[in-house]
């Protein structure tokens, strides 16, 4: 396996918009930027899917938010061994299996489901699909970080992932839900796993801008060595509690204010102005050091949530949402920058991989405490929760700023 040999330098003149034509016409980037995004929609699909199933199969809500919130758990537990795998002996060789793996569970899961299978089937079987769903997105990103290394393009590259994201959060619980009640609520998952097999498929075709395994002789110590990484992980998990509070106090909201079917429209514009607002990070060139980049779309993404509890009606909400989304793509590419950078070139897919884990577990922990909050003092209860939960994560950042952007540690050679 070898790094990408480039047809010739990516071109980092551009400015504004331009900057992501040039992202898009580096060697080999849409060859495996397209399929990354395919199979990153499982991400925002699964996890919904997997509560409309077992919800419908089992008429309990409880159970199917206590299978998801397991099954979310064995999730961050999976994702940074992958990725760590993965940066050793290279995607290919760790996705392809476990994407075998994922859908296998997930074709069981619909069979237990279809056949009315006892609770507890449905609970192995939901665990293990959520479990091994393929992270594509942190190694996308170290393909990025392969290809544009060194490249002014780079920002623009993870602001362009970013964009992504929120794009598939948009989208996939709309289509979730389309699936499930237009042809069946197995639906969901087994279109979910086949639009990973499918991502996986094309991703690792593209041998050539598979960032070189490290080799097997060396060793860099754990990537969690890394204070940097560390701080990271703690904010992300705030992070993480923060969104999903945001996610239920509107939708609380929404019902409190008559107009129940409003949760997704709302959510959506949270989503559209972190979106936009990322087209328009993306498009500068950034002289601030990352982590002073990253300090302040934090505080901006923090500074949005407050106002959200006080909101009087749907249209005065519509405006503050979009408005709160504005910091959240800025926070995210930040924070891969920062995560990247913070490790040796052998580990980056690995570090990032952290961030996923990070934001699974304060969702995991976050929901019950929010949902509890806003089942007792109502939807305002939930978006103070997500305030506090943003002011930690300002806590955490802001008095380790340097600790950020120092360099990694060089790594020592060592016999395995």
């Amino acid at each position: 396996m070898t790094a990408i040999t480039h047809a010739g330098p990516a071109r980092t003149d551009g400015s504004g918009l331009a900057r992501y034509r040039d992202v898009l016409r580096s060697p080999g980037a849409l060859a495996f930027a397209v399929p990354g995004l395919v199979g990153r929609m499982p991400m925002a699909m699964l996890s919904l899917a997997l509560v409309i199933l077992l919800t419908a199969v089992t008429g309990s809500y409880g159970t199917a938010g206590a299978v998801s919130a397991t099954a979310a758990l064995a999730y961050a537990a999976v994702t940074p061994v992958a990725a760590r795998l993965a940066d050793r002996y290279g995607q290919a060789t760790v996705l392809r299996p476990q994407v075998i793996l994922f859908a296998a569970a997930t074709a069981a899961l619909a069979a237990c489901a279809l056949s009315q299978a006892p609770v507890w089937a449905l609970a192995v079987t939901g665990g293990l699909s959520r479990a091994t769903m393929p992270s594509l997105g942190p190694m996308v990103r170290s393909r990025w970080s392969q290809l544009l290394a060194g490249t002014a393009l780079l920002d623009a590259a993870f602001s362009l992932e970013g964009i992504a994201d929120e794009l598939i959060f948009i989208t996939g619980p709309v289509l979730v839900v389309a699936l499930a009640a237009g042809l069946s609520p197995v639906a969901g998952v087994l279109i979910t796993a086949a639009l990973s097999v499918a991502g996986v498929a094309g991703l690792t075709r593209q041998r050539r801008s598979e960032p070189p395994a490290a080799p097997v002789t060396r060793s860099y110590g754990p990537a969690l060595r890394s204070p940097g990484l560390r701080v990271l992980i703690a904010m992300t998990v705030c992070l993480g509690a923060l969104f999903v509070a945001v996610d239920l106090a509107t939708i609380a909201f929404a019902a409190r204010h008559g107009h129940k079917a409003a949760a997704g429209p709302l959510l959506g514009l949270y989503g559209l102005g972190s979106a936009a607002a990322g087209v328009w990070y993306g498009t500068r060139r950034w002289r601030a050091p990352h982590a002073s980049r990253l300090a302040a779309a934090l505080a901006a993404t923090v500074a949005g949530v407050a106002p959200l509890a006080f909101m009087p009606g749907i249209w005065p909400m519509a405006a503050a949402i979009t408005a709160a989304g504005l910091g959240i793509s800025a926070t995210l590419a930040s924070s891969y920058r920062v995560a990247e950078m913070a490790v040796p070139a052998g580990q980056r897919t690995e570090a990032m991989s952290w961030l996923t884990t990070a934001a699974a577990t304060g969702t995991a922990l976050g929901a019950p405490l929010a949902g509890h909050l806003i089942d007792s003092s109502g939807p305002p209860a939930g978006y103070l929760f997500a305030l506090a939960a943003g002011l930690t994560a300002l806590a955490i950042t802001l008095p380790y700023r340097r600790r950020l952007a120092a360099p990694p540690a060089s790594g020592r050679a060592t016999r395995t």
